[in-house]
This record gives structure tokens, sequence and C-alpha cells, in this order.
């Protein structure tokens, strides 16, 4: 049996479009999700909306919307938005759907009948901008003197009647377990964040709203609805098929890792592991929290305009392009800025130049030096089989870098192949090799296309289309463009299509 390996992205809020840090998140899951496939895993990749709440019926409310109305036309906008951005996901789960209102239903219930949750009156700081309730320790004072949550959104007094989660007695439990499991919360500055909120107390916490409608009713109890984290947090067991747990779908759970933004690191690394040991179902395996986006060193902000679309951002640079900027540019799991002049420094240097480059020199020598054909081999040299064992090291190198989200760190170990393939081909100027030793000219282009090949399989991931095209050029059969598969030495005297750049110079259009 294949191993198995589940990852999801947060599911996003839909009280607003997406915009490019939803598709920061989702192409970074997608890149885990679709190497963990390229290495043999059987994958499940989960995406979708979070629909409930608050701020989601006053976000229809303003737009004169009932909420279903309003939800439906906002979750589509995010499923257009991960095809548009070449997201593989195999399931896209939204919170309005029966089966999830099923599986809260039941995690309610067990919750229930394991004790951990009562009912009294909430009074405290809410803050609807983050659905979050707030103690008096945490907030912060505002400019004109006002009281707001740390996030900076303003918080109001509240009072009703709610049910409690008895999350107080699980301070020690949930500090055990991060003990006994070093690698649940990354990267280490997030797992330090975590480490100091659960040691500084925990109080139990409010789990249903009895102010406003819009959620998934709290069963026995038509006055409440369930507080939207306990509800959206859910959405990552429904998926996996509870509270059926003898669906093929359970197979997967627990989660391998939750790919989320390091602002809802708390609910996912504190409430969502004690939500699920009190129902007696195991917690996920990691929560990684990447960091945040500012644009050309500013916070994104609609009065500001400069939020970015990303499926705009695709239309101009293309898909590829944007997928590998966002995850070349900052170590994954750091903030960092995006800026127009750097996603094209990167497309033009490191794609079109560094990689396109290579790839183009070699195939135009072998379409006009080797009849169109994959030259053969023969007599190996030092720095041939230097080149070749760099190349052919990489899918062990980046098991380890991917298996910890080191994004970054697996395109530079790829960058390191390519600036080398860059040198050897310069170095031994197989156009010279031409006139003075043909043999020599195959056995160069043959390491080339060779090298070309894993780096192409490799950066699938990645940048898929574009990777798809470049072993389509290499003559890559489909079933022979995964890890397992480089072991497979692909035969000489094969014609290769003609080649075309995979990576054109992007140039500003005048204005």
């Amino acid at each position: 049996m294949r191993k198995r390996f589940y990852i999801t992205t947060p599911i996003y809020y839909v009280n607003a479009a997406p915009h490019i840090g939803h598709a920061y998140t989702s192409i970074a899951a997608d890149v885990l999700a679709r190497w963990k496939r390229l290495d043999g895993y059987d994958v499940f990749f989960l995406t979708g909306t979070d629909e409930h709440g608050q701020k989601v019926a006053k976000a229809a409310r303003d737009e004169g919307l009932e909420p279903q109305a309003f939800v439906d036309r906002v979750s589509a906008e995010f499923r257009a938005m991960a095809a548009r951005m070449n997201i593989s996901n195999d399931d896209f789960i939204r919170t309005t759907e029966p089966r999830h209102y099923a599986a809260c239903s039941e995690l309610w219930r067990r919750l229930v009948a394991n004790g951990h949750i009562y009912l009294g009156h909430y009074e405290g700081w809410y803050a609807v901008r983050d659905e979050a309730f707030y103690g008096e320790d945490e907030l912060v004072i505002g400019p004109d003197g006002t009281k707001l949550a740390p996030s900076g959104a303003p918080v109001e007094w509240v009072r009703e009647p709610s049910y409690f989660f008895r999350l107080s007695a699980w301070q020690n439990k949930l500090l055990e377990f991060y003990e006994n499991n070093p690698d649940f919360i990354a990267p280490p500055s997030r797992r330090n964040e975590v480490l100091s909120f659960v040691r500084s107390g925990l109080s139990d916490l409010s789990i249903s709203r009895t102010s406003f409608r819009w959620g998934v009713p709290v069963p026995g109890d038509a006055d409440h609805v369930m507080y939207v984290w306990l509800d959206a947090l859910t959405n990552y067991i429904t998926a996996a098929g509870f509270p059926n747990e003898n669906s093929e779908r359970w197979a997967f759970w627990p989660a391998d890792v939750h790919i989320v933004g390091k602002e809802i690191v708390r609910f996912h690394a504190v409430y969502w592991p004690a939500f699920l040991m009190a129902a007696g179902i195991a917690p996920p395996k990691r929560v990684f929290g990447h960091g945040w986006w500012t644009v050309e060193g500013q916070k994104m902000s609609k009065s500001l305009g400069n939020v970015i679309d990303p499926c705009a951002l695709a239309d101009t640079y293309g898909v590829d392009p944007v997928r590998y900027f966002l995850l070349r540019e900052v170590p994954f799991g750091n903030d960092g800025d995006f800026s127009y002049r750097s996603l094209v420094n990167r497309l033009n240097q490191e794609l079109a130049n560094d990689l396109g480059n290579l790839a183009q020199r070699s195939l135009m020598l072998v379409a006009r030096e080797c009849g169109g054909q994959r030259p053969e081999a023969s007599g190996l040299t030092a720095d041939d089989l230097s080149l070749k064992n760099a190349a052919y090291a990489l899918p062990e190198i980046l098991r380890d870098k991917l298996d910890r989200q080191a994004l970054h760190e697996a395109l530079d170990e790829i960058w390191k192949v390519i600036r080398a393939a860059n040198i050897y081909i310069d170095r031994q100027a197989p156009w010279v090799l031409r006139k003075t030793d043909p043999r020599r000219m195959a056995t160069v282009l043959r390491v080339l296309l060779d090298s070309l090949r894993v780096i192409a399989t490799v950066l699938q991931p990645f940048m898929p289309a574009s990777m798809a095209r470049m072993l389509d050029q290499l003559g890559v059969p489909q079933d022979l463009r995964n890890n397992a598969s480089l072991a497979v030495d692909l035969p000489s005297g094969v014609a290769l299509p003609a080649p075309s750049a995979v990576f054109p110079r992007f140039v500003e259009k005048a204005t």
C-alpha cells in the first residue's frame, strides 16, 4: 500500500474577494501536495471556504444580500482563483454543506458526552473582524484612546448566554503534547509564541453565540449557533469523512500538515488539538504558520488600493512565474514584500536566463548538430559526472527540505545545479566540439539533457505547466515524469520535438 499524505490550506473567509495572500498559501500547499505525488504518495489535498459568522452576515447585509447568496458568490471566486493558479486540490469544502453540518454536530455531541462543554454566560471583549475573544490583558490602546484587539481590530463588550469548552483543563495536556511532538508547530518562532501563550494560562472558551443566526446550530439548543472557529476547524475532519470513521478518506487522518497564515496559528495549534483530543480524535501532525506579504513596503489594504488580485497578476506575467516568485522571494515562514520589479527580475534573470536559456541552448544544439535526436553519451569525464551526480542527487536533497516545508531552500538547491549546468556548457563549449570532437560534443549534450530532465522533473510541483512543456521538448514520456522514473535511462537516437522558449523574457509595454 502506498504511503498517504494529507495536506490542507486554511478555509478562506468569504467576507471579501481572494488576494495574493490567499494565493500564496494555496500555492505553497500545492507544491507540497504535488511533490508528494511525484514521490509516490497517495495524496489528499484540501482547500475551501469558511462561510459562517457575524462578519460574513454583516458583509452580506452591507451588500443587501441574503448570507447564502453572498457566500455562494464569494466562494465561487475562491474556487476560480484555485483553478487559475493551477492548484491541484482533491476537494473543495464549504462550511455551508450538509456534510459539514453533520460533522460539526457529531463533534459537539462527543465533546458534550465526554464532559467538556457546559452552559454559562459570556462576558468580555469580542472583535467581530477577527471572530475572536480577547482578555483585558491582550488589548491595546488605539490612537484615539479606544481599546483594540492585538490585530488592531475594534472590540466590543459582549454579554450573552454561551456554551463553553473547558479549555482551562487542557493547559498541561497541551504543553505535554508539544513537548512530545516538538515538530507539531513550525517554524520555531511560531512554536515559541504558542508555548508562551499556553504557559500564561488558558481560560475556558466561549463556543456558541445567540446574537446572530448565521452559523451551524448547536445540537439540542436552537437558540445557539456554534462559534465560527469550532465550526471552521472541523472542516479538516469533515472532508476526511468524519463522522464515518470507516470511510476511505478517514484513512488519511490525522492530517500531515495544516498550512496557515501566522495570524491563525493559535486557533490551529491550541484550540484545534484540544477539541480533537477532548473528542477522542487524534490531532494533526503539524501546523505550519507562514508570514504575511506587504506590497512595495506597505500593508495591503482596500483604502490604499494596493490589494493584488492573483488572477490579474497571472494574466500579465504567467501563472508559473508568479508561483515561482512567491516561493523564491522570501524564506517560507518569514514575512515578505511584493514588488513588481523583483517579480520581473526573477522572471528574466532566473527563469528566462538561467533555466530557459540553458534548455534552449542545449536543445537547439541537439536539433542542429545531432539531427534532432537524443544523443548518446560515451566516455564520461569527471566534469560530466560531477554535473550528472549533482542533478540526480536532487530528489533526496529536496525530500528533506520539503518535509520541513523549506520551499525556498528546495529552490536554492535546484538553482545550484542550474548554475553548475550553465558553467558546464560554457566550459565544455559543445559548439566548438562539433568541429574538433563530434563524439565528445554528443556526450556533453547528453549530459545536459539528462541534467535538464532531472531539473524539470523536480521543478514540476513549483511550475507544473512550464515544466510539462520542458519535459515534452526533452522527449520524456508521460509515465516517466516522477522521481522513481529518474532511474530509467532514456534511449538515445529518439527524435525530439522542435525546441521553443519556455520562459520568454518579460518586456514592459511602453506607456
